[in-house]
């Protein structure tokens, strides 16, 4: 089966369960009823990635068929020639919606050398995030990198008493606002408190090292060492200070006219983000390009050479390469997510 290479309204695709409870910031962003499932705190988009250990969970099915699949009929349609040529008919990107209904456990991902060294997987797993909302019974927050330098055998013994009081005390706490960004490198570690709603952007690949599992029902000591034994699995982690220029680059906020790119040059080689708003009666013209589209406020529409897509805040779209060039029109502001350049 092949699709044409036209704009795609992306449903929900949550996979159940995850090892935290959240999500129902997800389903008000989507404007769904609530569901009651507390363990879906993570909505995969455009998803070419299956959960760590499934063979099938986290892909995104369009009309039935994998969107894997999609692509792999169609790579130059989907994504473009120049990217094929580069990175093959893979899309090299992975967005989520992702809310916590409880604080996040403190957890790194591995980077590139250590995920193929270490488990034979292609990539490792920088991320992104955008603030979309803070609940505002919370105190927004995310913890990110080690406030000074922390030797191995402090970080085991934090891992074999699991005190997580003494994790949290020894990060950076960051206050949480709508419209913060944060750029999060491999190896990183970092938690979330309750309360938050973010889009991710990210390497394709779900890989975790999760340094504190005992508050957390679901979680074991196992689960979060990616089947390897435990010093093997903390020396992913950086244990350096994450603080002055490396924190000062770290943290961001959307501009203040909501247009632009985001992030900054070290996040180039994993993914790239633009923030795009549009006024009535003044249309945005955007280039061909793969990308995810995240609609955060308003209401419009999408049009392209082929046809018009009506968009509105909490929707999210595929838009294939092939589709060429995108005319957004209304009153519209969001996020595209889009693959490294080429180049990188």
């Amino acid at each position: 089966m092949t699709h044409s290479p036209t704009p795609i309204r992306l449903p929900m695709n949550r996979p159940v369960p995850r090892p935290y409870r959240g999500g129902a910031g997800i389903e008000r962003f989507r404007r769904q009823p609530p569901s009651g499932e507390e363990w879906a705190p993570e909505d995969f988009l455009a998803s070419t990635v299956t959960t760590f250990g499934s063979a099938e969970e986290g892909l995104t099915r369009i009309d039935g068929t994998f969107l894997r699949e999609l692509i792999q009929n169609d790579p130059i349609g989907f994504l473009g020639a120049e990217h094929v040529a580069w990175f093959g008919p893979d899309p090299k990107l992975l967005c989520k919606l992702l809310h916590t209904g409880e604080r996040l456990f403190v957890h790194a991902h591995p980077d590139a050398e250590f995920a193929r060294r270490e488990l034979g997987a292609p990539t490792g797993k920088t991320e992104a995030w955008i603030i979309l909302d803070v609940d505002e019974t919370e105190a927004g927050a995310a913890w990110l990198g080690f406030a000074e330098d922390v030797s191995a055998e402090r970080l085991a013994g934090w891992f074999e008493t699991q005190d997580s009081a003494a994790m949290l005390a020894a990060m950076n706490r960051v206050e949480l606002r709508r419209g913060d960004t944060l750029f999060v490198p491999a190896g990183v570690p970092h938690a979330i408190g309750a309360g938050v709603l973010l889009l991710e952007l990210q390497e394709p690949a779900d890989l975790s090292v999760i340094v504190e599992y005992a508050p957390f029902p679901r979680l074991s000591r196992e689960d979060g060492l990616l089947g390897l034994d435990a010093a093997t699995a903390l020396s992913s982690i950086d244990r350096t200070a994450f603080s002055g220029e490396r924190m000062g680059a770290a943290i961001g906020a959307l501009p203040a006219a909501r247009s632009g790119a985001l992030f900054g040059a070290d996040a180039e080689p994993f993914f790239r983000a633009e923030a795009f708003a549009v006024e009535p009666g003044t249309p945005t013209e955007l280039r061909p390009q793969f990308a995810v589209l995240v609609v955060t406020d308003g209401e419009g529409s999408l049009e392209w050479a082929g046809g018009s897509l009506g968009a509105a805040a909490g929707d999210t779209v595929l838009v294939p390469h092939g589709a060429g060039g995108l005319r957004l029109a209304g009153e519209l502001a969001g996020i595209r997510c889009m693959p490294p350049a080429p180049a990188a």
